[in-house]
């Protein structure tokens, strides 16, 4: 698979590139809505305390890792208070995306005995 973004060659059931972050959509997945009809939502599956660098990285089309990682860095590096404050915010201001709906599988005919 092509990476939308940088061109470059990934796995083909990657949901990010490898080399750019950007986040890959294939036609059997949901495709990317509109630029005007995202919003920016805390994640309800992809969490790991709020959901907030989750839905930050669902809005800006990158990996949440990295997304967490630049924001653990600039919590440290500009000191404590300030990112944590930031976070309780964003956690308390931003509403919780809505949990996907699990689509039923088709039905397989049974196999001879």
């Amino acid at each position: 698979m092509i990476c939308t973004n940088c061109q470059k060659e990934i796995a083909d059931d990657s949901n990010f590139c490898y080399f750019c972050g950007s986040r890959q959509y294939a036609a059997s997945r949901r495709q990317k809505p509109p630029i005007g009809q995202r919003r920016l939502m805390r994640s309800s599956t992809d969490k790991k305390i709020a959901g907030v660098c989750a839905g930050f990285a669902d809005y800006f089309d990158l990996d949440p890792s990295l997304v967490r990682i630049v924001w653990i860095l600039l919590t440290f590096f500009s000191g404590v208070f300030p990112g944590i404050v930031i976070y309780l915010i964003a956690w308390l201001v931003m509403p919780l995306a809505p949990y996907p709906v699990a689509t039923a599988p088709y039905p397989t005919p049974e196999q001879p005995k």
